[in-house]
Formats: C-alpha cells, sequence, structure tokens
C-alpha cells in the first residue's frame, strides 16, 4: 500500500465510540469485480468474477445444517452529529459497543450471518481469480514523473522519496496486491467508491495515498466534469490516465497547495501509515470548502473471531501480533482505524459517520459474495507475508529461521476453513463545517 507516509498517534480506543448512534445495515449484493492493469488507467469490468458468480450460482448453496455457524453482520453503521448528544437506536436488533468492551478475539456483536458448512467452506477452486484483471478508461493522456528512485531489500523494491523508511514494497507484486484489494471492496461495498454524500457532480477530488492510481481513475471515469489528483510518495501511477486525472508525487504530511478548493479529500489504508494524524487532517481541512468531505476506508488490522473456532495461539492472530510490534517501530499504529472519530472532532470536522463492515478471512461464509470477499482477503494476507517479514521483521530482530515459522504457520492456518476469522473495515466520512 504505497502512499504518502504515515501514523501513530496513541489514543483510548473509547474515544471510537464517544457520542455514536448505532444502527445496523444488511450486506448488500455483490459488486462488480474490478480490473487491474497498472498499465492502463481503468473503467472497471470483470470478465473474471462474472466467471466465478456463474461457477457459484452452478454450485448447491445449501450447507449441512449440522455444520453451519452463526456469525457476525457484515455492517454496522456509527452515526455522529456534532451537535446531538449521546442515542441509541436499537433498530434491527443493533446494540452500541464501547471499543473497551471488544473481548480479545471478539469484535461488537450485531446481527448474525451463516457459516458454510466445512466441506463446502473449504472448496476454494470455486473462484476463477487466476487470469488476471484488464482495465480500460473512457479517455486518457499521458502522464509524467521525473522521480523514480528506489532502494532494493531482501528481493523487493521500496520507494525512496525522502529517504522514507515505508516498512511496505512498492513494487509490481506490491501493487498487484493494492489493486486486488480495490476488486475486493468493489465487491464488499457493491460497486461503490464512496460513501460520503457528494452528490452527482464534485469538482475537486483529491486521493491521499493513491498508490496505483486504481481509485483516482476509477473516481475521474465516474464523475468526467470533476478534476481527480492523486497523490503519492511513490510514483508508481500509470502513464496513460483519463484527461480528468492526474497525479503528484509528494508527501501528505508536508503543507499542501490547496486552499478551500476540494469537494472531497479520500483516504484509503493510509490511517495506519501516516506518523503526523493530525497535521494531516488539518492540511484537509484547510483544502476542502465549506460543506467539503473527507473519508478514510481503512482495514482494522485484529483478527477477531466470533464462535470460539479460533484458539488464543492461532498462527493467523500471531501474525498479526508480531506486525503490530514490528509496525510500532515505524511509529505507526495498524489498529487506528477504529478510533479515528476523536481525530476527525478534534480536527473541526462535523458530522462525522462511520460504517463497519466484517470481512472474513477465507472462504468459510455461506454468503457467496463475503465468500468472494473472503477469498480475496486471504490472497491478500498470503501475498504480503514475505514483505512482512522483510523491513518489519527486521525492526523487531527476528532471525530468518524463526521468520520463516511465522510464515509457514500462518499460511498453514488460513487454509483451515473451520477456523472463523474475520477483519473489521471502517469506512469513515465527515464534513467541513459550512
Amino acid at each position: 500500500m504505497p502512499g504518502s507516509s504515515g501514523s501513530n498517534r496513541p489514543a483510548a480506543a473509547a474515544a471510537a465510540a464517544d457520542n455514536a448512534t448505532v444502527t445496523s445495515n444488511a450486506q448488500g449484493p455483490a459488486a462488480q469485480k474490478n480490473s487491474v492493469d497498472t498499465s492502463m488507467s481503468a473503467n472497471i469490468t470483470s470478465n473474471t468474477v462474472s466467471d466465478a458468480r456463474q461457477q457459484l450460482l452452478l454450485q448447491d448453496v445449501e450447507a449441512e445444517e449440522a455444520h453451519e455457524v452463526p456469525l457476525l453482520a457484515p455492517t454496522t453503521t456509527y452515526e455522529q452529529q456534532a451537535t446531538s448528544s449521546s442515542q441509541l437506536n436499537s433498530s434491527n436488533n443493533s446494540h452500541y459497543h464501547d471499543s473497551r468492551e471488544y473481548g480479545h478475539h471478539h469484535g461488537p456483536h450485531h446481527d448474525n450471518i451463516e457459516a458454510a458448512g466445512h466441506d463446502y467452506a473449504s472448496d476454494s477452486d470455486e473462484f476463477s481469480l487466476t487470469e488476471g484483471y484488464e482495465t480500460q478508461s473512457t479517455g486518457s493522456t499521458s502522464a509524467t514523473s521525473s522521480i523514480y528512485a528506489h532502494t532494493y531489500e531482501h528481493g523487493r523494491r521500496y520507494q525512496s522519496y525522502k529517504n522514507s523508511r515505508y516498512p511496505i514494497p512498492n513494487d509490481d507484486a506490491e501493487l498487484s496486491r493494492e489493486d486486488m484489494k480495490h476488486a475486493m471492496l468493489l465487491e464488499l461495498l457493491d460497486g461503490q467508491i464512496s460513501f460520503a454524500p457528494l452528490g452527482k457532480s464534485p469538482q475537486n477530488i483529491l486521493d491521499i495515498g493513491t498508490g496505483t492510481g486504481i481509485w483516482a481513475i476509477d473516481a475521474g471515469d465516474r464523475w468526467p466534469m470533476a478534476r481527480v489528483r492523486g497523490m503519492d510518495i511513490s510514483p508508481v501511477q500509470p502513464v496513460w490516465v483519463p484527461p480528468n486525472v492526474d497525479f503528484l508525487v509528494d508527501d501528505c504530511e508536508q503543507e499542501w497547495l490547496m486552499r478551500g478548493e476540494l469537494d472531497y479529500a479520500h483516504f484509503r489504508f493510509m490511517a495506519i501509515v501516516l506518523k503526523d494524524l493530525p497535521v494531516v487532517l488539518g492540511h484537509a481541512m484547510e483544502a476542502l470548502k465549506p460543506g467539503g468531505w473527507i473519508e478514510f476506508q481503512e482495514l482494522n488490522c485484529e483478527v477477531f473471531c466470533d464462535d470460539n473456532t479460533m484458539p488464543d495461539d492461532d498462527p493467523v492472530k500471531v501474525l498479526y501480533d508480531f506486525s503490530q510490534e514490528a509496525f510500532a517501530k515505524f511509529n505507526m499504529n495498524i489498529t487506528m482505524p477504529k478510533i479515528l472519530r476523536r481525530f476527525l472532532a478534534d480536527a473541526g470536522f462535523v458530522n462525522i459517520q462511520c460504517v463497519v463492515k466484517k470481512v472474513p478471512i477465507g472462504v468459510w461464509a455461506k454468503d457467496k459474495t463475503l465468500r468472494l470477499v473472503g477469498m480475496y482477503q486471504k490472497m491478500a494476507i498470503l501475498e504480503i507475508m514475505e514483505a512482512l517479514a522483510g523491513r518489519p521483521f527486521d525492526a523487531l530482530g527476528l532471525d530468518p529461521v524463526q521468520r520463516e515459522m511465522i510464515l509457514m504457520d500462518a499460511r498453514k492456518g488460513l487454509d483451515n476453513p473451520r477456523v472463523h476469522r474475520y477483519f473489521n473495515y471502517y469506512f469513515w466520512f465527515a464534513q467541513k463545517p459550512l
């Protein structure tokens, strides 16, 4: 996830739930899978997911009743109005949970969904994800940059803008993984790329930590009258992009040139790597128009389980426990997404809202969309493991044997569909006061 450099601002987890109104939303249908080709810009197409869906429809969707396990509802919405006091909305069997209540393995509990039978959950061959991705755009023009310096460690390429020690590579393997996660989120969000109510014709959009530029390119195609700019410290964006899209190689923690111009500032997978989040939020506040929106789409890197199928020494959880310790060495907090409300409020944003979606790790869910999303999530973990064994585990001083044992155990754990692990994804959006 190459992005503008990053953040660790320890804060009480309880702050994430202050003055919140909670409602539950049902998980929507699957979105069309996004395609990826970093050499071409993207108007998202998806022959691959269509094939996967056709295969799914041909499968028997009924699992053995004896093996079905209830699990979390996929979506919870938290809404924060700046002028309102704490309220509780218990419709649809929703419950408010302060983040301090979350157990070591458990997130907040809401309506249940079903897990597939064990035999069905272990069948990952139903997904055809090996054909790659294709992308097109409605229009394109050349984008250039002269900043292409990189360093190489552990056989991986890292960006070297301002001698940054960003812990994740920016090579082709990592860029492909990031684009795959974009496809995963399109499935999870039923084709949405934002939650903020932007209307039909936003004029100026900034994508901070744009990476491959795939979100910015998608936004440019969806809002052809808007100017969409992507900002990143790595010059890894495609050469050909829609005419209303361009890219800037810069550090978002440094002063922004924009003042009161933006309708929308978009961050994805950035909260955990911003080393000075309050400074970045201050820049965003200055750059937004009155009434403009900011949005964070974030993975909270804690592994949860609700049905006691995950033991305390679960190898996937152990991997992420090591990762949390390792990223702290870079002044980064991989659980920052769950406490962003406090930072947004402190920066002066109002109308703060959050949608939390539960994403299974692997194909154990009964719901077809969540099975596909879970397969993507499993692949994303498998493909980042070698990167975690590089700079992050270097920071912990682990020797090569220790690293390989951690990865080997985690890979084996991911292949066990009887353990019902999941991540929480947080989608925060808030408004600059009018």
